[in-house]
Order: C-alpha cells, then structure tokens, then sequence
C-alpha cells in the first residue's frame, strides 16, 4: 500500500451553507464541489487549496453517521483522508495487519472515489478515510 498524499480533512457541520463563507470568502480557498453521496448520508462541500482539501460533511437525516457524530462530539474534525494508490490492496494490507475497518470492501464516496475507512480503535483515536482517485 503506498500513501499518495493527504486527500481532505473531514468537517462535520450542521449547516454547510453557514458554514462555507468562512473557508470560501474569508480564508480564500476555492469551492470546487457540492454533491450529495445518498449511500454515505451526506451531503458535501470542497474547498480545493490546491495541496489538499477540506471537505465540510453535512448529514441527510438525523440518523446518518455524520448526525450522530455532531449529536455525540459536536460539530468539528470528523476524519482525515488518505490517498492511495489502490484500494483493494490497502484494505488488504490492513485488514492482513489486524486493522479495524468499517468497510471491507470499497464504497463509491464524494468525487467518485473509492473509500473506506479505518476505525478509530484501530488509529489511535482518529477516523481515517482511504481514498483511491477514479481511473
């Protein structure tokens, strides 16, 4: 498994809309998607600073995970995502390694993307996305 880069920091918001001026108009940073990934229930925003993104997370409906997560630890970082070169074979390597995962075969995430995600028991604390970018 090879770490390409760091995809995007995951924010959990309870209104993007609220939420997007600070990084867009404020900081500058260039909003370069809104899509709405209904098996992931949520819907999203990029920001792209061109080394990496931020990715604010608003939840579909009270039961998603980003719902609950916002319900449970408040609105803040909900994960970091990785690049890698290929999924199947990080799931591989970790799964291999006795790592935790939430999916063990790769779900279809915001821009496409193949994804899946480490648990937080698994990474001392912190959800980590692994992303392979669409071919």
């Amino acid at each position: 498994m090879k770490i390409k880069a760091i995809e995007h920091i995951g924010i959990a918001v309870e209104n993007a809309g609220q939420s997007s001026p600070f990084w867009n108009h404020l900081l500058g940073i260039k909003k370069t998607g809104h899509e709405v990934v209904e098996e992931q229930g949520v819907s999203t925003v990029i920001f792209d600073t061109g080394r990496g993104k931020i990715e604010l997370l608003e939840a579909l409906s009270e039961d998603s995970a980003i719902a609950k997560y916002i319900t449970k630890k408040g609105a803040g970082i909900h994960h970091i995502c990785l690049e890698v070169d290929d999924i199947e074979t990080a799931i591989t390597d970790l799964q291999s390694a006795g790592v935790n995962l939430i999916y063990d075969q790769p779900q279809v995430g915001a821009e496409g993307m193949l994804i899946t995600f480490v648990h937080p028991r698994s990474a001392g604390g912190v959800l980590v996305e692994l992303a392979q970018k669409p071919v």
